[in-house]
């Protein structure tokens, strides 16, 4: 009898991400994380919710007046993976340019879903120009600054009958920067008569999450269904967005959008975001993250939209693109031959994605390892589906090249980048099936 085959090394290793049937870019979550149940609410044709995977949002930094730059910018950052797109709708002439902004993208053949951010005057606007409700797909209301005093619950009202009678969804979006400052004085009342008052930053916490359940409640005594209502409770501090939506997550069943608020620019901003949203996500909280980052002078509004994805691609919960693992690099390493090689090969997987998506079912889930020496070279390359092995400092330039945890062919000479990427290229053609 012949004896037992050995086992690969790809089949005892554990998986980076378990494909969930369906459409792709879908992923089943880490049995370390159990997505809290929530009501399903659809903006447009996408679900936040429910069983809907965990979506990704951005918002346009164009003046909404400008029908074309923000019929541009929405499509920018939608081909980039932005499922919902918000816009600023705070003067006469940005709502009148929203059902033109809707209209353009049409004429591109893109139905993203648009989503009015209203402050202050939008009981108004909706009033005199109702194409502009019509165009859109969600209405954000933040109840701290949606009207003051005796005007506030009728102003409030008046939003919530446009949503109710245009059949849209809406989001109840607190942010302690405009937090509703009659309901902080009645709770700091309350606060004042406890026996043990609650810390000034526990009393904001406390406030946040009451206006935002308050205003829920309100908003389906008038008539929103509750199926058509998403909260979020924006601060810019990481401990004090975990400590909230920990609370608002335990006191409701709404879908929760996450992101932290004024993260900042650069790393500064995508460490903080990823800190906050992380470490939510991990205990199953949210169903749309918004990671709002400053950019740099010049700088494209989409690399928020890119580091969203990457959070939720990196933790298991979806995949968007080919994820390239790299080493950092050590004394070891031939001078920047392996980075320019990661880069080029982060970037060409990227630019490939929106073809791939569409000629390609789960090319997505594809993992590329591009690796500088010998040391983890070959074991990290076998665990990815394609992985290459550079050499190191010193050593002759040979680099093995591993497809499915199997060495297959090995690249020498000046043009190891170029034979690299046209082996990725073949590797999905080959492996990864055609849409019907």
């Amino acid at each position: 009898m012949s004896p037992p085959r050995k086992p690969s090394l790809r089949s005892v290793l554990p998986s980076r991400g378990k494909k969930l049937l369906g459409r792709p870019g879908e992923f089943l979550v880490s049995e370390a994380i159990r997505r809290r149940p929530t009501r399903l609410v659809m903006v447009g044709k996408v679900g936040v919710g429910g069983t809907a995977p965990i979506m990704v949002q951005s918002m346009t930094n164009t003046d909404t007046a400008d029908v074309l730059a923000t019929a541009q910018q929405v499509a920018e950052l939608h081909r980039a993976g932005s499922e919902v797109v918000r816009l600023t709708v705070n003067t006469r002439e940005a709502a009148a340019a929203v059902p033109k902004i809707r209209a353009r993208l049409l004429q591109m053949n893109l139905e993203v879903p648009l989503v009015g951010d209203f402050h202050f005057n939008g009981h108004k606007l909706l009033a005199e120009m109702p194409e502009c409700i019509v165009a859109l797909d969600k209405l954000r209301i933040n109840p701290g600054n949606v009207g003051k005093g005796d005007k506030r619950d009728e102003q409030f009202a008046r939003m919530i009958e446009f949503a109710c009678r245009h059949e849209k969804p809406i989001r109840i979006g607190v942010n302690w920067g405009s937090l509703d400052q009659a309901l902080l004085a009645r709770l700091m009342d309350e606060n004042a008569r406890r026996p043990e008052p609650k810390d000034a930053p526990g009393l904001m916490r406390e406030a946040m999450v009451a206006s935002a359940l308050e205003s829920a409640a309100r908003a389906e005594a008038l008539g929103q269904p509750g199926d058509r209502i998403v909260l979020s409770c924006k601060v810019s501090g990481v401990q004090d967005l975990i400590a909230i939506y920990r609370d608002l997550s335990a006191r409701c069943d709404y879908p929760l959008h996450l992101g932290l608020t004024e993260a900042g620019m650069g790393s500064k901003g995508i460490v903080a975001s990823t800190a906050a949203l992380a470490v939510l996500l991990q205990e199953g909280i949210g169903d749309t993250i918004r990671v709002s980052l400053t950019p740099e002078p010049g700088e494209s509004r989409t690399k928020e939209v890119v580091v969203a994805q990457e959070i939720l691609q990196t933790m298991g919960l979806r995949a968007f693109t080919p994820m390239v693992v790299a080493c950092p690099g050590c004394g070891r390493t031939t001078s920047t031959f392996f980075q320019e090689l990661a880069r080029d090969v982060q970037t060409h997987v990227r630019e490939r994605m929106p073809q791939w998506k569409l000629s390609h079912r789960g090319v997505e889930n594809m993992t590329v390892a591009v690796m500088g020496c010998v040391v983890n070279g070959p074991g990290e390359s076998k665990h990815a589906n394609l992985g290459i092995s550079l050499p190191g400092a010193g050593e002759a330039p040979v680099a093995p090249v591993y497809a499915d945890g199997e060495r297959t062919t090995t690249l020498r000479g000046e043009n190891i980048a170029a034979e690299f990427i046209r082996i990725i290229d073949d590797y999905v053609e080959r492996k990864y099936p055609k849409h019907s």
